[in-house]
């Protein structure tokens, strides 16, 4: 890419055809979704209101040695037990009343049905025993009720503390926008709020501000920042009948900018919907708890019903019910609701302690079967700041040709002049001063020095004049731009975004690991296959939109689960889409909303290290899984009694026992997790 000839690069602009608005169900993001500080509150008061509960209730009738009764206090318990049930039970409820409306029953279905069970079982059996002296005396479940809610919240406390809570993207997006247009009607120049905005207003764009819709250049001429479409940081030259794309950043000029879209119709508009599209389809993502969960709902209720029919002729209504609770009181999920939330607690720690925050745990299930890694170029592979790779001369003195091109660039607020300038003052090149500067729009910068004229310009300017030079060889990703004293060239500097140090041991790792790398990125096809060439890589795609990307990972889901790495605001939807998706720390706020971890550093073999406890996560969650719902396996057929033809009913007591015992494994094997 030539430096300061931006009006020649060939981007993919927003143009006329317009766009309807893509339709998308905005489904719940996450079944317990709430507010922290809420659930935390709920967390204390119910661990308050347990404590006298589970010493004044029994245990499966069980009587343990802390347990101490009084005359009435099991209307005591109950009273508790009511107040715990209207503070504790509500989130659990709401989720899965989403579950259902889904016709998905999964974790927080399981745990509903179980609350509900031992509650309102427990109030009858006072009822009936209090008020009415049932004989023999039946069994309430308030312990294990005040247990079960507790143990819950906790859970879901942890797996919410698990969660960086990043911001949303779809308003970080919109915050590109400003809040304010300068609107010009009847040679008035007077702000309007950016809602206010219609198709075909004409707006000034005054320089350093963002545009507030997509237009097309009436009158003006400037340089104009496109990384939130391309992420790249070159600068595009803009004048009348250019295409500008609202959210993008004005340079050093004026502009008078016809609207031409607005609302969901706009590039930003478009963004968002699809960001919002890409997050809502992972959000649906079944975990395996929650797949076990749904499972054991299925069969603790049909067992449940099952047993009620077979036992109600056989040993009448009361002993009937007796059993089917018994059945949904042994389904209760307190391991199952901590076997998921304490290993990726773990794992989380570890993940930090290595420079990855994780931000979405659904997403790490599928990192044992990823096939593809879909990466973007700037900023991730490298590192998206232009230096000066080297000068060239032609039988003139190097630090002087260096002190020249400075002098010329020192007005300069172009990224690519500003690395100039650095170069030149690390290298120690004498400082001159330039009169005269001025900029050749689309070519480059002139200006007099020691009352000679120079010229920096691009190879364009040189080709255009038909003045004889030799062309400087490039290396990756390179631009080149040529200094001339009046009409003949004396040096050239070659400018790139070099590429990261742990780019290409990152690649060797993923091609170790039977991963396929793949090179997304919105820059022009020469640079892409440098970089490319340069690490190994053999699919690549250039000059992709932010739409394109997410069509790019589609295709490439079709195959298999998809990686994608990326830092910049063009990278978010295509972020969201991804099976897994890394955002670099060092990127854009939209980027990292968008992504479902972030690596702080740049470091990027990191990345493969994480993949490596995610697969060890996955596996340990797995464990644990098995130790809190695997005993179902065995205990809901023999609570049901498919054994009592030999004389054999599981006691509630043991069932109990066994629960207890499986939420203990659980919370030691996660503890158990290690890095190595």
């Amino acid at each position: 890419m030539d430096h300061h000839n931006m009006d020649h690069h060939n981007h993919m602009s927003m143009q006329e055809q317009q766009h309807t608005p893509s339709s998308h169900n905005n489904h719940h993001h996450n079944s317990m979704d709430m507010d922290m500080d809420d659930l935390t509150k709920r967390f204390w008061w119910s661990l308050i209101l347990m404590v006298p509960i589970i010493i004044m209730a029994p245990f499966m009738g069980l009587s343990l040695p802390f347990t101490w009764t009084f005359t009435g206090s099991i209307w005591l318990v109950t009273v508790l037990a009511t107040i715990l049930f209207i503070v504790g039970t509500p989130p659990f409820f709401k989720g899965a009343k989403m579950e259902l409306s889904h016709r998905k029953p999964a974790m927080l279905s399981l745990i509903s049905m179980a609350l509900i069970v031992t509650y309102f079982y427990s109030i009858y059996t006072v009822i009936a025993n209090e008020m009415f002296h049932m004989h023999p005396h039946m069994m309430d479940f308030f312990w294990e009720f005040a247990t079960l809610t507790v143990i819950m919240l906790l859970g879901h406390r942890i797996e919410m503390s698990v969660t960086m809570q990043a911001g949303d993207a779809t308003s970080k997006l919109q915050a590109l926008l400003p809040r304010i247009a300068h609107v010009k009607h009847d040679d008035m120049v007077h702000d309007m709020p950016l809602a206010e905005i219609k198709q075909d207003m004409i707006l000034q764009v005054l320089a350093g501000e963002s545009f507030p819709t997509d237009g097309i250049v009436l009158e003006g001429h400037s340089q104009v920042d496109e990384s939130l479409m391309t992420g790249e940081s070159r600068l595009i030259d803009k004048q009348k009948d250019s295409a500008v794309v609202g959210g993008t950043i004005n340079g050093n000029g004026t502009l008078l900018v016809k609207v031409t879209f607005i609302g969901d119709y706009s590039f930003i508009g478009r963004l968002q919907q699809a960001l919002t599209t890409s997050q809502d389809n992972k959000s649906q993502i079944e975990t395996v708890a929650d797949r076990v969960a749904s499972w054991l709902f299925w069969v603790a209720l049909v067992v449940a019903v099952l047993a009620v029919v077979v036992w109600l002729p056989i040993t009448g209504l009361s002993n009937a019910i007796n059993i089917a609770v018994t059945i949904l009181v042994i389904a209760c999920p307190h391991a199952l609701g901590l076997a998921v939330p304490m290993v990726i607690a773990r794992t989380k720690s570890l993940a930090a302690a290595r420079g990855i925050l994780i931000k979405n745990r659904k997403a790490l299930q599928n990192t044992d079967m990823l096939r593809y890694a879909l990466m973007d170029k700037t900023g991730t592979l490298t590192t998206g700041q232009f230096t000066v790779t080297a000068v060239t001369t032609y039988d003139f003195d190097a630090q002087r040709a260096l002190a020249i091109m400075a002098a010329l660039d020192q007005q300069s607020t172009h990224p690519l002049a500003a690395s100039i300038v650095a170069h030149a003052k690390a290298k120690k090149a004498p400082q001159l001063i330039a009169h005269d500067v001025n900029n050749i729009a689309g070519i480059g910068v002139s200006g007099i020095i020691d009352q000679q004229r120079y010229i920096l310009a691009s190879s364009r300017y040189l080709d255009e004049h038909h003045i004889d030079y030799s062309p400087v060889d490039t290396t990756v990703g390179n631009s080149v731009s040529y200094l001339l004293a009046d009409t003949k060239v004396i040096g050239a500097v070659s400018q790139g975004d070099a590429i990261k140090e742990s780019a290409k041991a990152f690649i060797d790792h993923l091609k170790a690991q039977h991963l396929i790398p793949v090179l997304v990125t919105g820059d022009n096809l020469s640079s892409a296959q440098k970089v490319a060439q340069a690490l190994d890589i053999d699919d690549v795609h250039a000059l992709v939109s932010p739409q394109d990307k997410i069509q790019l990972v589609t295709q490439y889901q079709q195959d298999g689960p998809v990686m994608m790495i990326g830092d910049g605001i063009n990278d978010a939807p295509a972020l969201a889409q991804a099976d897994l998706s890394i955002a670099i720390g060092a990127g854009a706020d939209v980027a990292q909303a968008s992504a479902d971890t972030v690596l702080v550093s740049d470091h990027l073999p990191q990345i493969m290290s994480f993949l490596t406890l995610c697969q060890r996560s996955h596996r340990k969650q797995i464990q644990n899984l098995w130790w809190g719902a695997g005993y179902n396996i065995f205990a809901i057929p023999l609570a049901a009694g498919v054994l009592a033809p030999i004389g054999f009913l599981l006691n509630p007591m043991i069932g109990a026992i066994l629960m207890s015992a499986s939420t203990i494994l659980v919370a030691l094997n996660a503890l158990s997790f290690t890095e190595k």
